[in-house]
């Protein structure tokens, strides 16, 4: 530990505090309390269910700071406003002000009008002296002046806030890309980029789907040095390459940042996968989809993470451009996997070479299994081209994949029985954004068992033969392919 002046970058003031080298940080997966998306309530009745949603999230933040974190972060529509309209939305809202004003909502409640949530948010984070991350809607009124302004005469954000250990309001982000039905928000006109100093690093802010795309996400740590990304999100797992554990795990550890990562439960809408992620190794999370109960996820993390930029030095085609991808004996076929259409071959035997190849991209896999267990189906195939109905962002895929027939992996499996003895997957990839993700069976990560070689293989380490193995992938993020945003497609 030694001490130094931290700067507050969007307060644009200065003090002096002791920066720390490690930090203990805490999220929570919470099971909220929904509203009638039909049905709009009186203020006082909206304000009632929110209240009820804070007070659990109250415990929650007590908790972690008994247990020494000197940040909590909650889930994006913890506190309200998942699947309602324009109409239904409104009683929920309040204007949050930009963090420059320099107010403590708890010392000065009716500052800035009506703003019961925030004066308690704020209170929460003084009371337990700890840096508090939440969500909720955030409404700004506009006029004809405005030639976009909303008929309905405000812009509504879908909005994270961060109220620091005094209850002051430090950060607001608005999220940029909107998800399928988040029709009862707007987009801001640019994406923004928002950070904080802490004595324990710098911080940067985004919102569920923005994780998949350039802006802001990944301009936050290649341009602005983020140590830390606050990631509040209500996360549908999308199986086998977007569950929450895996991506978010796999994203920290291709970024060469910490991601506190807190997504709300709800298993009736497959909704679960909370961590506390690193770069450097595996930190705890959680993934549960036999219960209806929240979940707080506490760890000790190092402040600057992005020292060891893990995969500064990797060439992720090296191995595979220098391969005969005309393996003699590979039979192939297309498949689809979720929605997207790859070039496929069955691994029929326990042990073997293949080659596939979809567009530009080929595929290289090595493997040896411990047991080739008859009831187990698995696939190797590629992928090239954008994903989706909507076709909003273009990837490279190599994956190996147990399905549960071999016609189709449209709803992939979530147990295995098969255990792999080693494994090497490479592909010609033409990106440097190439995200690691290996599977276990049940939805669970792989800690300390693999790792990748700056030829870019992803290959096995002798742990990986403990366990039954679901899915072996390397996602390549060609951001520079994606088409220009149309809103049309995202609401």
């Amino acid at each position: 530990m030694h001490c130094s002046d931290v700067f507050i970058s969007v307060l644009f003031f200065t003090y002096s505090s002791c920066a720390l080298d490690t930090f203990t940080a805490a999220v929570y997966e919470h099971v909220p309390l929904f509203q009638n998306p039909n049905q709009a309530p009186v203020q006082e009745e909206a304000l009632a269910l929110m209240n009820k949603n804070i007070d659990v999230l109250e415990q929650a933040v007590e908790t972690a700071a008994q247990k020494g974190a000197h940040i909590i972060v909650t889930p994006e529509y913890a506190i309200c406003c998942l699947d309602l309209s324009r109409e239904t939305v409104y009683p929920y809202l309040e204007d949050i002000p930009d963090p420059e004003v320099n107010w403590i909502p708890c010392s000065d409640p009716h500052r800035f009008g009506r703003a019961p949530v925030q004066n308690r948010l704020s209170c929460m984070a003084k009371n337990n002296s700890i840096y508090l991350v939440a969500n909720f809607g955030d409404k700004k009124v506009c006029n004809n002046s405005d030639k976009n302004c909303p008929e309905d005469g405000h812009y509504i954000y879908d909005t994270t806030v961060v109220f620091d250990t005094e209850g002051k309001l430090i950060a607001r982000y608005h999220k940029y890309h909107l998800f399928l039905g988040e029709t009862q928000f707007n987009r801001p006109k640019e994406p923004e980029i928002v950070t904080f100093d802490t004595p324990f690093g710098k911080f940067g802010i985004f919102i569920c789907y923005d994780i998949l795309f350039h802006d802001p996400a990944i301009t936050l740590v290649t341009q602005h040095n983020i140590d830390t990304v606050i990631f509040t999100t209500a996360w549908f797992n999308t199986l086998p390459h977007y569950s929450a554990v895996q991506f978010h795990s796999s994203w920290a550890m291709a970024m060469g940042t910490n991601l506190l990562s807190s997504n709300i439960h709800n298993t009736s809408m497959g909704m679960t996968g909370s961590g506390v992620f690193s770069p450097d190794e595996l930190g705890p999370y959680y993934y549960n989809k036999h219960t209806d109960e929240g979940h707080l996820v506490i760890s000790k993390l190092s402040s600057h993470p992005r020292k060891s930029k893990l995969f500064s030095s990797v060439k992720w085609d090296a191995y595979a451009s220098n391969i005969n991808h005309l393996s003699p004996g590979t039979k192939t076929f297309n498949g689809t996997i979720f929605i997207d259409s790859f070039t496929l071959t069955e691994l029929q035997d326990a042990q073997g070479i293949h080659s596939v190849c979809h567009n530009h991209l080929c595929c290289h896999l090595n493997y040896s299994m411990v047991e080739k267990r008859n009831e187990d189906v698995y696939v190797f195939g590629a992928y090239e081209g954008f994903h989706g109905p909507h076709k909003v962002f273009h990837v490279q895929v190599c994956t190996v994949l147990k399905c549960n027939s071999l016609e189709t992996c449209i709803n992939a499996a979530e147990t295995a029985s098969t255990r792999f003895e080693w494994f090497s997957l490479s592909g010609t990839f033409n990106t440097t954004y190439v995200f690691p993700e290996v599977l276990l069976s049940d939805v669970q990560l792989a800690p300390r068992m693999f790792r990748i070689l700056n030829d870019g293989r992803l290959v096995s380490l002798p742990d990986i033969a403990s366990k039954p193995l679901l899915s072996i992938t390397l996602l390549g993020r060609n951001y520079e392919k994606d088409p220009a945003m149309n809103l049309s497609l995202l609401t």
